[in-house]
């Protein structure tokens, strides 16, 4: 090969990586700017509160902080707003037994705190952080179509089965036992608050009939 062919080559090679590189950035960039939704005022205010009040020492968001408490990443599609404000403001009043101390919150806060976990519950995480695998928890028992949307459904968020799980809402390892009659799990799916007062869970009204009776025979068969 001629020296003149050579520099050719190496020229129009490097000019040839050059723009494969720049498309590639601008396809990247386009697909960040949809995965993360605007970043608001109150949204940075949020953030500034969340470090203030140190919740990364107890509580992850995006895979990083501590395990003692739930991760936050998706706080919003969990718990609804309301909820979400009592319970910073004063946690036992929504959970007598709630380990996370009162703060001292103002409204402005808390409404500001929801604005930042609303916003990272819309990011486009990928899927991260993964659900728990309840696999270990519930050793011996088939698998199932209810136990299948305890998974989709990201029940174990809230819920622990064998200590596998969040702690924000009751523990499920035993609940088949407590609560053996299937109508009565059913009815709390379809709408908590009317066989439980005041219910921080959500209902599952994404969820038709034949779903919901399949996930309460699963909870039945805990014990």
């Amino acid at each position: 090969m001629s020296t003149n062919a050579a520099k050719n080559l190496f020229i129009y090679g490097s000019l040839l990586c050059f723009v494969v590189l720049v498309i590639l950035t601008i396809d990247t960039m386009g697909k960040l700017d949809k995965r993360a939704p605007e970043i608001t005022e109150e949204v940075n205010a949020g953030k500034k509160v969340w470090h203030k009040y140190d919740c990364i020492g107890c509580h992850t968001i995006f895979g990083n902080g501590s395990y003692f408490a739930p991760d936050m990443t998706k706080a919003t599609e969990r718990k609804p707003k309301e909820y979400l404000k009592k319970f910073l403001l004063d946690p036992r009043v929504i959970k007598a037994d709630s380990a996370m101390p009162k703060l001292g919150l103002n409204e402005q806060e808390a409404d500001d705190l929801i604005a930042f976990l609303d916003w990272t519950s819309k990011v486009d995480t990928n899927d991260w952080p993964p659900k728990p695998i309840l696999a270990s928890a519930i050793a011996g028992k088939a698998a199932s179509a209810g136990q299948a949307l305890f998974q989709k459904h990201d029940c174990s968020a809230c819920h622990q089965i064998q200590g596998i799980g969040g702690a924000a809402g009751p523990d499920l390892t035993q609940v088949g036992a407590r609560r053996p009659d299937i109508d009565w799990h059913i009815r709390h799916l379809k709408d908590p608050s009317s066989v439980v007062r005041d219910s921080a869970m959500p209902a599952f009204t994404d969820m038709n009939d034949e779903e919901l009776k399949a996930l309460a025979e699963f909870l039945i068969t805990l014990k």
